[in-house]
């Protein structure tokens, strides 16, 4: 692990007294700043906040929002909520993954592509719904897969 990153841990565990019990504070602002929890980040953060490397690991693979798997320039969330679910949405997932050679939880080999699925963006009114980034499309169809990675791409 690189050494800016080491700092800024050790920094951020620091902000939050060292405590165990800021331990999700401390995963969301080290995950903020290096874009996932790499092992070597979160043996780290269990020797500065002085609890167990399983107890760290036990938060993050337990909330869906920490990943240890770093994530692509653009990483694509495919709604899965209901009203998404019901108007097409594993198609338009399907065919996300079709075109990019990659299942959910992956991230394209040029690392310019993630793909995760959620289970609710809030717009249901827009179903079915993907984000890239924090853009969010709305009214989608596996036509409409195509045109959105090209527009990332370029």
């Amino acid at each position: 692990m690189k050494q800016d990153y080491i700092d800024k841990i050790k920094e951020i565990c620091k902000k939050f007294n060292n405590k165990g019990g800021e331990l999700i504070n401390v995963l969301h602002q080290t995950q903020s700043y290096i874009g996932y929890l790499p092992a070597e980040a979160q043996e780290l953060i269990a020797n500065e906040l002085h609890i167990s490397v399983a107890q760290v690991y036990g938060v993050v693979s337990f909330y869906s929002f920490f990943t240890m798997i770093p994530k692509g320039e653009y990483p694509i969330s495919v709604c899965m909520g209901t009203a998404c679910y019901v108007r097409g949405a594993e198609k338009v997932l399907d065919e996300f993954k079709r075109l990019l050679k990659i299942n959910v939880g992956e991230t394209t080999p040029d690392g310019k592509f993630s793909l995760t699925a959620l289970r609710c963006i809030g717009a249901c009114g827009l179903a079915p719904v993907i984000m890239v980034g924090e853009q969010v499309h709305g009214r989608l169809s596996p036509d409409d897969v195509q045109r959105i990675i090209d527009q990332y791409k370029n």
